[in-house]
Order: C-alpha cells, then structure tokens, then sequence
C-alpha cells in the first residue's frame, strides 16, 4: 500500500531535523579542526618560528652580544617569544640606554637598540670609564676614547651625583665650537664648577644655573678674544652672565 501525500510529507519532515543537525555538527566540527590547525601552526609549528634575531642600532656593541643577551633560541615558535624579558635582558648591558623587542612575521624577532653617548671620561679605581650625558658610568676603556669625550674630575661619578650633573649639564650645553676648545671639566662640588680650554685658560662655570645663558655668553666672549676685541684673561668667570670678569 502507498502511503497518503500527507503521510509521505510528514517522514521528510521528521527527517529535516536530522539533516540540520547533522550539517551542524559537521560545521561545528569542521570550525574546531581550523582553529586547531590555526593554533598549532602558530604556536607550536616550524612555519612560524624564529629563524632570524636581527639588531638594529648597534654600532659600539656588537650584535651577536646583543643576540646572546636577548636569550631568544632559533626555532622557538615566534607567539611564544616574551619579548618583554628579551628587552630586559637586553638593557642591562651597560651600553645600551633603551631597547625595544618587535616580533617580524613570519620567522624574525627585532632588537631595536638606543646606545648610551659618551659625553666625558673619568678615572676611578677601575680606570678610566665613559660617562653619558646623564651621568651614567658604562663602559671601561683602555686606549684612545671618542672624539668629543672630555675628561671629567668628579669625587663620586654617577646619576645621582649633583656635580656629576652639573659638570655635564655645563658640557653639553657648550656650542660645539667652544666644546671642541674644551679640553677637561672639574666640579669640586655642584656649585663650583670649571672648565679648561686647550690654550690653558680657565672658565668659572659655577653652578647648573642659567647654563644655557653662560654658554652663550662663552661663546660670544670667546669670539671677541679671538678677533682682538678684548684683552685675553688667564680666567674667564661666566659664574654670574650678566656680569663676566675676565681676569
């Protein structure tokens, strides 16, 4: 006996439900094996690992100490990198005065590195050591230093040291045609600061105040002594700018 139209309608839509979820549960399934797929590539497959450490902005250090200090291995899947730790450990070398940690899809880490700047040179019981503008004491050096670099005389070099600060902030304030006539600076403490001039001539700097204002004033004191304007002293006191005495 053939079942009814009705009847036959009503076994294809029981059967519909079924189909739905079926289909569903395939599309569910297939979704979940993409993002495993997905994940395991990411996270744990060769495609996307490291395969490059490249240093940008050395120039003093070399990069394979950089490499080295940054602890990433070759083959570690690049998500997995904590370029946090790797900046880290990065900065604490004494040379490097900021650094960033960049991962370069698909297989490179990128170490970003800002060197210190040697402003000056001072000798301690460790011998004679780099000194940036900040007062950082970071490398040790045994021949020629930079060019630039003026010797410092200071009691306790450093960051925290009010003379250390005022000598550098007087150093680097210099138009670089005066700096490049400077051969030492000495801060007996932060209010007594002096600098020497290759031809021997001493400058009273005094204290970190108004030091743009005295560089300035030097400069245009200097460039009257050279043309024959005024009469060259042995000391130069730009302590006070408004009221140099040349003696």
């Amino acid at each position: 006996m053939v079942p009814s139209g009705p009847r036959r309608a009503r076994r294809r839509g029981a059967r519909r439900p079924v189909d739905r979820r079926r289909r569903l549960a395939v599309g569910i399934g297939s979704a979940v094996l993409l993002v495993a797929v997905a994940a395991w590539v990411v996270l744990a497959s060769p495609l996307l690992s490291v395969r490059t450490v490249q240093v940008d902005g050395a120039s003093a250090l070399a990069g394979d100490e950089v490499v080295t200090a940054a602890g990433i291995a070759v083959g570690t899947p690049l998500a997995r990198v904590d370029t946090a730790a790797a900046a880290t450990r990065v900065g604490g070398l004494p040379q490097v005065a900021s650094v960033e940690v960049t991962r370069g899809w698909p297989g490179t880490v990128v170490v970003t590195v800002v060197e210190r700047v040697p402003v000056a040179v001072v000798q301690t019981a460790g011998g004679r050591q780099l000194v940036d503008a900040g007062g950082v004491v970071f490398e040790t050096v045994t021949g020629p230093v930079p060019d630039g670099v003026v010797p410092l005389e200071v009691s306790a070099p450093g960051p925290d040291d009010a003379a250390t600060r005022a000598a550098l902030g007087a150093v680097t304030a210099l138009p670089a045609e005066v700096r490049a006539q400077l051969t030492g600076v000495t801060a007996r403490t932060a209010d007594d600061v002096t600098l020497t001039l290759t031809d021997g001539r001493s400058v009273r700097w005094g204290n970190a105040d108004l030091t743009d204002r005295k560089a300035r004033v030097l400069g245009a004191l200097l460039q009257q002594v050279e043309a024959g304007a005024i009469e060259p002293g042995a000391l130069l006191d730009v302590s006070t700018p408004d009221a140099v005495v040349l003696r």
